[in-house]
C-alpha cells in the first residue's frame, strides 16, 4: 500500500483527503463523522461568521442531472464562531489530526475580529480565511478585489502569527493568476485553497422551466464534475507562481481517485472533496483512496511526492 502522508506547514497529515468547508461540517455530528473517518487526514469546519446564520431560503441546493455536479446558494449557514471554537479546542486535545478552522466574515471587520480571537485562543491548528464565498446576496467575493485582498492581508499579518491560509475563488485569466500570486507572495501564508465553487451559475428544471434554487433568482455556485478543469488550471497556475513555502489544497471536481491524482499531479499537497461528499457521504473517502492506490501501484509510485507537480506538457 502506498504512503499517503503529507508534510504540510509544520504539520504531518497521515492522509491527503479531507472535506471542503461547507460540506458535512456544519454540526458537531457532521464534523465528527469526517474527523473520525480513517481515510481522512483532517476536517475543515464550516466557514464561521461571528454570530450564527440561517443562510439563504430553501431550496438552496440541487444535484444536477447526468452527474455534472451541484449548484448551491447556501449563504453561509453556520452556528457561529464560538460554537466551532469550543469544538476545536476540545477536539485538538483528543485527535492526532490537525484541524482546519474556517472563517468567512461578511465584512472585513468580521474577519479581523475573529482572527484576533483565534490569535488569543489556545487553538493550535490551521486557520482558513475564506475570501471566496459567492452566495451572500449583496456581498462580492473579496479575492476578486486585488487591492482589497492586499490591504486585508497586510492588516491580518500585522498581528496574526498562527498558520493561516486563504480560500480563493476560481480565476480565469492568466493576468489574474499573475496578480493574485504577486499579492499572496508578499505574506507568510501557509497555504492557499483553490477553488471555491464557480459563482453565479444558473440551472433550469426542464420540466417546469423554473430555476432549481430559490436564492438570488436561481443564481448559485457550481461544484462537482463540471468544475474540475477549472480547478486543475487554478492549482497548476498558482503552483507555478507561488512561493514554494506556500502549499496548495486542491478542491473542485473530485469524484474519483483519478481526480485526486490529477490534483496532486498539478501541484496540490492536500485534496478536498465537496459535491461528491455531499452526494455519497463519508464512504467516498475509502473509495477515493483505493482508486488512488491502484493508480499509484500501476505507475510504481510509493508516495504522493513521487508525482506531485510533475504534470507533463507537450514540447
Amino acid at each position: 500500500m502506498p504512503n499517503f502522508s503529507v508534510n504540510f506547514g509544520s504539520f504531518t497529515f497521515n492522509k491527503a483527503l479531507l472535506n471542503a468547508s461547507g460540506v458535512m461540517c456544519q454540526s458537531i455530528d457532521e464534523i465528527n463523522a469526517v474527523l473520525s473517518n480513517e481515510y481522512t487526514g483532517s476536517v475543515v469546519t464550516k466557514s464561521a461568521t461571528p454570530a450564527s446564520r440561517e443562510g439563504n431560503p430553501l431550496p438552496r441546493y440541487s444535484v444536477l442531472k447526468d452527474d455534472l455536479g451541484t449548484i448551491n446558494s447556501s449563504g453561509l449557514p453556520n452556528y457561529g464562531f464560538q460554537y466551532y471554537l469550543d469544538y476545536v479546542l476540545d477536539q485538538q486535545n483528543v485527535t492526532d489530526k490537525p484541524i482546519f478552522f474556517s472563517i468567512a466574515g461578511v465584512t472585513k471587520q468580521d474577519n479581523l475580529d475573529m482572527l484576533h480571537q483565534l490569535q488569543d485562543s489556545e487553538f493550535t491548528g490551521l486557520v482558513e480565511l475564506n475570501l471566496s464565498c459567492p452566495n451572500v446576496p449583496g456581498k462580492p467575493q473579496t479575492a476578486y478585489d486585488f487591492a482589497g485582498t492586499d490591504a486585508l492581508l497586510a492588516e491580518v499579518f500585522s498581528f496574526f502569527t498562527k498558520p493561516l491560509g486563504v480560500k480563493l475563488p476560481p480565476y480565469f485569466d492568466m493576468a489574474h493568476f499573475d496578480e493574485i500570486a504577486e499579492i499572496l507572495n508578499q505574506y507568510p501564508l501557509t497555504f492557499v485553497n483553490t477553488i471555491n465553487s464557480i459563482g453565479n451559475g444558473l440551472v433550469i428544471d426542464e420540466n417546469t422551466d423554473t430555476v432549481v434554487i430559490k436564492p438570488k433568482g436561481g443564481f448559485g455556485g457550481l461544484g462537482g464534475t463540471l468544475v474540475k478543469a477549472t480547478a486543475l488550471a487554478n492549482v497548476r497556475a498558482l503552483r507555478e507562481r507561488l512561493n514554494p513555502s506556500i502549499q496548495i489544497i486542491g478542491t473542485g471536481g473530485v469524484t474519483s481517485g483519478r481526480d485526486v491524482y490529477e490534483h496532486i499531479l498539478c501541484g496540490a499537497d492536500l485534496v478536498e472533496v465537496g459535491s461528491a461528499l455531499s452526494i455519497e457521504g463519508v464512504e467516498i473517502f475509502a473509495r477515493l483512496e483505493k482508486e488512488l492506490a491502484e493508480i499509484m501501484n500501476a505507475k510504481g509510485y510509493q508516495t504522493l511526492a513521487d508525482f506531485r507537480g510533475k504534470l507533463n506538457v507537450i514540447q
